[in-house]
C-alpha cells in the first residue's frame, strides 16, 4: 500500500520543477511536455494554470518580481500575469538541436545552478551544468553529463548535490564562498532495481530526499549516503520533490506518464499527478529566489 496521498490530479505528461512560494502560499510546478505552469493552493486545489509558448523545465521567482525559466532555448525572464510573456536571456546551446534546460535551483547568493540534456540523444554526454548570476551573465561550471537533474544544496550552502540520471549517479561538489563548485565526487550510485535518481531536495537536517524515476518511490538519505526511509507511490515515474506548507512540514512529489503504455496507464491511472507524503516531523529549507 502506498504511503502517498493524492494532492492534485494533474495527469501531467512530464510533471517537474516543484517550487513553494511562501509569499503566495502556493505550490508551482510545470508539465514540460505540455508547456504548462501550474499553481496550487496549499490544500491542493488549482489556483491557476498558464500555457507557455514553448517548454520550460522549471520556473523560479525573481526577488524583484516575475520569474526566471529554463526553456528549450535557454534562460528566460518570465511574466505569468496578466498573460505569459517570455524575454530570452541567453541560449547556452545555440548550435545543438535537441538540447534543453532540465532542472535547477537557486543558491544562497541568488544565482541559479541549472543542468541541460538532449531530448534527441539522452544517452549522449551532451549535458552541462550552468550558473546564471544575478547580473544575467552565465558560465559553464561542469560538463560531460547525460541527463542533468536535481541540484540541491546542504543547509549551510557548502555542498551541492547534482545527478546524472542516465548513469544512476548522484555527485557532490564542495562550494567555495563565491559559489564556485570544486571537483565533483561520486556520492551515491543507484542499482537498476532502484530506478534512476531524478529531482532532489535537502531537509533542515541535511538529509536528501530523492525521486526515483522508474523506481516508484521517494527515498531519504543521510549525508553519508545511508538509506533512512523509502516511501512507495502508486506510480512508477517519480520526478521531483519539494517541501511546502506554512512551516515547510509537508512534502510534495511530482510524477509523469511520459512514454507509458496503455496497459501501464490502466494500472497507474494517477500517473502524472502530484502527491503528498508525510515527512514524519522533518522540515524543509526555504527555497531561494533568483536575485536578478
Amino acid at each position: 500500500m502506498s504511503e502517498a496521498r493524492l494532492l492534485f490530479d494533474a495527469r501531467a505528461v512530464l510533471g517537474e520543477g516543484l517550487y513553494w512560494s511562501a509569499a503566495e502560499a502556493r505550490l508551482y510546478f510545470v508539465d514540460i511536455r505540455q508547456h504548462t505552469v501550474y499553481a496550487l493552493q496549499a490544500d491542493g486545489s488549482l489556483y491557476r494554470q498558464w500555457q507557455l509558448p514553448d517548454l520550460a523545465g522549471w520556473v523560479i521567482p525573481r526577488s524583484r518580481g516575475g520569474w526566471v525559466a529554463g526553456m528549450r532555448d535557454g534562460f528566460a525572464l518570465l511574466q505569468l500575469a496578466p498573460e505569459p510573456s517570455v524575454q530570452p536571456i541567453a541560449n547556452p546551446h545555440p548550435r545543438q538541436p535537441g538540447m534543453r534546460l532540465n532542472d535547477a535551483k537557486a543558491w544562497c547568493d541568488g544565482s541559479i545552478f541549472a543542468g541541460s540534456m538532449s531530448d534527441s540523444d539522452p544517452a549522449g554526454a551532451h549535458g552541462r551544468l550552468y550558473r546564471l548570476r544575478p547580473d544575467l551573465s552565465w558560465q559553464v561550471v561542469d560538463s560531460g553529463y547525460h541527463i542533468c537533474n536535481g541540484p540541491c544544496f546542504s543547509p549551510d550552502g557548502q555542498l551541492m548535490y547534482h545527478t546524472d540520471s542516465f548513469l544512476r549517479t548522484i555527485y557532490r561538489y564542495p562550494m567555495a564562498e563565491d559559489g564556485t563548485p570544486g571537483p565533483r565526487e561520486v556520492w551515491k550510485v543507484f542499482s537498476p532495481q532502484e530506478g534512476y535518481p531524478d529531482g532532489m531536495t535537502v531537509d533542515a537536517e541535511g538529509c536528501l530526499w530523492v525521486a526515483h524515476w522508474e523506481g516508484g518511490c521517494v527515498s531519504r538519505f543521510a549525508p553519508d549516503g545511508s538509506l533512512l526511509r523509502r516511501i512507495r507511490l502508486p506510480v512508477s515515474l517519480v520526478t521531483n520533490v519539494a517541501f511546502f506548507g506554512e512551516r515547510l512540514e509537508r512534502l510534495a512529489v511530482s510524477t509523469a506518464r511520459d512514454g507509458l503504455s496503455e496497459a501501464t496507464l490502466a494500472a497507474q491511472p494517477l500517473a502524472g499527478s502530484v502527491f503528498e507524503i508525510d515527512p514524519q516531523g522533518v522540515r524543509g529549507l526555504a527555497p531561494y529566489a533568483f536575485a536578478g
